[in-house]
């Protein structure tokens, strides 16, 4: 299956899904058409060629600067390793501005860069040259301000599911006290649907239970900045729609900022407000920025039936499959 289309099961969406499509005439471009033409929710078929001259508009150029009063500000980032035949560059350049309360999805193939550049964000890891900041002030190690969600959700699963998130909680607010933090960790795993699996361990929860706890654990000690690495790339496709309609409910309730990779054109569309598309690695950059217009809160049919949506996604799967296209992938 190609990682970069969402093949969802979900019946309600299948009928405006359809009624979009039907509308839609493109011809099979030889070089990349029938890559990304198959259709899993439909079991049929459909060639699609990006309207490029309509599109472009809504993609602009990878930064070459940055707006020093950002909230988070990626500032000529170069990432190197040394290695035995000399110095191996992943990032090259990176210039990006995340106003505060922005959703930002960032997508690219594999060894473009991109949990490298989350790293840096998270302070698990430094540039070789440039600076990353929040709020102004530069980012040098891990701290409760940034907050990270994993694939694999990284939860102790010889604890319940109240004793992961309070960990977190009682990590941060050591001195309040202990009725009040008792009180987050219940406000937050209700937020996420998750009160009657409270007292469960980990080992005896769902995948998508687990990763539930692990949103719940990030917000529940209220980060400026929620970093999600791939965190529904494990689930299955209808988990993974639910997940994303309850992460859009939290994002919109609290409006913390959110930078997210994600491997899903779908998932992007749906989620964000902007999508960084990365360039091939060694020596990665940001290619394009795509603006996304849809107002919020967002509706899943609605936006499958809105002409901008195929053509925003067309020009995104151009991006990585015609001008960025991975060895790997041929």
């Amino acid at each position: 299956m190609d990682p970069y289309l969402n093949h969802s099961g979900k019946m309600e969406n299948m009928a405006s899904l359809n009624s979009a499509n039907s509308a839609l005439h493109f011809e099979t471009e030889p070089n990349y058409g029938n890559r990304i033409s198959t259709n899993g929710t439909l079991g049929m078929t459909q060639t699609v060629q990006p309207d490029i001259q309509k599109t472009r508009k809504i993609s602009e150029p990878g930064p070459t600067s940055v707006d020093p009063n950002g909230f988070l500000v990626v500032d000529n980032v170069t990432k190197v390793y040394p290695t035995a035949k000399g110095p191996f560059v992943v990032l090259d350049g990176i210039n990006l501005t995340i106003n505060e309360g922005e959703f930002i999805c960032l997508i690219g193939h594999s060894g473009c860069g991109k949990t490298t550049l989350l790293n840096m964000v998270s302070g698990f890891n430094t540039p070789s040259t440039g600076q990353v900041r929040l709020q102004g002030q530069p980012i040098t190690k891990p701290g409760p301000d940034r907050m990270v969600v994993f694939q694999n959700y990284a939860l102790l699963p010889w604890m319940t599911v109240t004793d992961n998130v309070y960990l977190a909680v009682d990590s941060v607010y050591p001195d309040k006290p202990e009725v009040e933090k008792r009180e987050i960790v219940r406000e937050h795993l209700a937020m996420v649907g998750l009160t009657e699996a409270a007292d469960k361990k980990i080992t005896q929860i769902s995948g998508g239970m687990k990763q539930r706890v692990s949103i719940a654990r990030a917000l529940s000690i209220r980060p400026k900045l929620l970093i999600l690495d791939e965190p529904f790339g494990a689930l299955d496709a209808i988990t993974k729609e639910e997940l994303q309609e309850e992460l859009l409910k939290i994002w919109s309730d609290h409006r913390c900022t959110v930078l997210m990779i994600t491997h899903d054109i779908d998932e992007a569309l749906f989620l964000a407000d902007r999508l960084v598309m990365m360039t091939n690695g060694p020596s990665a950059k940001i290619g394009e920025v795509m603006t996304i217009h849809f107002p919020r809160p967002r509706d899943r049919a609605r936006i499958m039936e809105d002409p901008e949506y195929y053509d925003l996604r067309n020009y995104a799967l151009d991006f990585l499959y015609n001008r960025f296209a991975h060895d790997d992938d041929e």
